[in-house]
């Protein structure tokens, strides 16, 4: 194998577009590799375990662009190396991108359009906060899409923010829906009268696909960044959405999806809710939180949150969610009876394969709730953790798109080549008896999931012939991926698909108990 470097000075590309180009690039026949990312120490420290470190990229500054690639032959890096200079200038461009601006500050974007109400910051997460911090003194409202934000620089923007009455989302928020325009890892969806607010990604996502998909439209969907429910933040920008979709007189209810608060925080988030007119929806995924307050509804569940909020936005009880979850949970136990029937008695173990967190976490609780101790890396309980993630044990769920996964590649959701790699293993193991898969769609999500995974799916099943793989699926028909094909295909091939991550993990729950 052969490795060439290109180092760009002063080159600065934002890390979604970088993840795209390193995705494709990986596509390429005869790529073995490659890395594309501003040479910061951290992302040397990345190329380094992926064994693309070279001395012209330890030399590099932090300003610098740094292009690593192994392949078979100096031909195959050369178009390369082409594809990925094509990718940076934006030869490859749509016609209708063309006339696009690009701006080197916010100074000059804000001096291009007056009109501009919010930055979208996607850096190095050192730089970040002193953009943010420009930003705001410019009347911008602002979402951090970058991690690695020292925590004193988040609690001061958040403040700042509050100060000047503008919304902070993040640091490390990756998904937002404003005014209709999807930000980060997002769908599109109909408009609607449902506010959405949490520090979960992947849950708004899905909340929000459920209830365009059955007809119902959202206002605004709000991240706050994965720390805004800690105490030392103290959910400050929850607090403050919560004031602003309260405000908004075209949001009717409102849902709030996140991992248990922190004391002090949760103290917060409840005070503000009090106070708030509009009915709200709380899901606190995994905990036993229950409202007396007339205005404050409780789930359990993603599809349950979005159902009630549905059903209370058209002026309908809550309680025809359990109704209708009702009735899908025994449609997925009658299915799973006659699924359970062909298999031979070694087929006992789950292995589910996420790239969502929340979807791994819902997925986890639902086992729980069945009984049944499950191995992860993001465990329920600490002796549950996976002693290595790359080695499943008996029953266990993983998050991909955790740290340990994701150093030196692209997310989970942009680049399926990790998790193809885990379900064929996987597949391997006749004691394995069910796949559990998200798929999850929508913009910056992979556009040819289809193209990706199917390939696998079909290893598995030759691997496998009396094994279950069920999938579920994250979005609507208007996101850029063709959903209904991408179905069709899966249902083909012999997988059970669900529209959403909480009827797929019951069914599977269901074989496996």
């Amino acid at each position: 194998m052969i490795i060439k470097t290109v180092i760009k000075k002063g080159a600065y590309f934002d890390s979604v577009s970088l993840m795209q180009i390193s995705k494709k690039i990986n596509s390429i026949k005869g790529i073995k590799d490659s890395a594309v990312v501003m040479a910061t120490k951290e992302n040397k420290n990345i190329i380094k375990s992926s064994g693309l470190l070279t001395q012209e990229i330890e030399k590099a500054s932090d300003n610098d662009l740094a292009i690593a690639v192994k392949g078979e032959s100096e031909k195959i890096l050369e178009i390369a190396l082409k594809e990925i200079d094509k990718m940076l200038s934006g030869e490859n461009k749509t016609g209708e991108n063309k006339k696009d601006e690009t701006v080197s500050s916010i100074d000059s974007a804000v001096s291009l359009n007056k009109d501009i109400n919010m930055a979208l910051i996607s850096v190095n997460g050192r730089y970040a906060g002193g953009l943010a911090d420009e930003a705001l003194d410019k009347g911008l409202n602002v979402m951090i899409f970058s991690d690695n934000v020292p925590l004193e620089t988040e609690i001061k923007l958040k403040k700042k923010g509050l100060k000047k009455n503008l919304l902070v989302m993040g640091p490390d928020c990756g998904t937002a829906i404003i005014n209709g325009a999807p930000l980060g890892f997002a769908n599109k969806v109909n408009r609607g009268n449902i506010g959405v607010i949490g520090p979960s990604g992947t849950g708004i996502q899905e909340v929000t696909s459920i209830i365009s998909n059955l007809g119902g439209g959202i206002s605004q969907a709000i991240g706050t960044g994965t720390r805004d429910v800690k105490d030392d933040v103290g959910g400050i920008t929850t607090v403050f959405g919560l004031n602003m979709l309260n405000e908004d007189s075209k949001t009717g209810s409102i849902i709030i999806v996140s991992k248990p608060p922190q004391k002090k925080a949760m103290a917060n988030i409840l005070n503000a809710a009090k106070k708030i007119k509009k009915p709200i929806i709380c899901l606190f995924l995994g905990s036993d939180f229950e409202s007396k307050e007339k205005n404050i509804f409780v789930a359990k569940n993603l599809y349950e949150a979005a159902l009630k909020a549905l059903y209370i936005s058209r002026g309908e009880s809550e309680h025809k969610a359990k109704e209708v979850i009702f009735d899908e949970k025994r449609k997925a136990q009658y299915l799973a009876v006659e699924e359970k029937k062909k298999k031979n008695k070694n087929q006992k173990y789950l292995r589910g394969l996420f790239s969502g967190g929340t979807f791994a976490s819902q997925s986890l609780f639902v086992f729980k709730n069945y009984g049944m101790e499950v191995y992860s890396n993001i465990p329920i309980k600490s002796e549950l953790k996976l002693k290595n993630s790359m080695k499943l044990e008996k029953n266990s769920i993983i998050d991909l798109g955790e740290d340990e996964f994701t150093f030196g590649r692209p997310h989970p959701m942009i680049d399926y080549g990790l998790r193809n790699k885990f379900i064929e293993e996987q597949s391997k193991d006749k004691e394995v008896s069910v796949l559990l898969l998200d798929i999850v769609l929508g913009y910056g999500s992979n556009l040819n999931p289809s193209a990706d995974i199917m390939p696998y799916i079909k290893k598995a099943f030759k691997n496998n012939p009396y094994l279950t793989i069920v999938a579920g699926v994250t979005g609507t028909d208007m996101d850029p991926q063709n959903k209904k094909e991408l179905m069709s295909d899966l249902k083909k091939e012999g997988v059970f698909v669900f529209e959403n991550n909480y009827l797929a993990s019951v069914f599977a729950a269901e074989i496996i108990k």
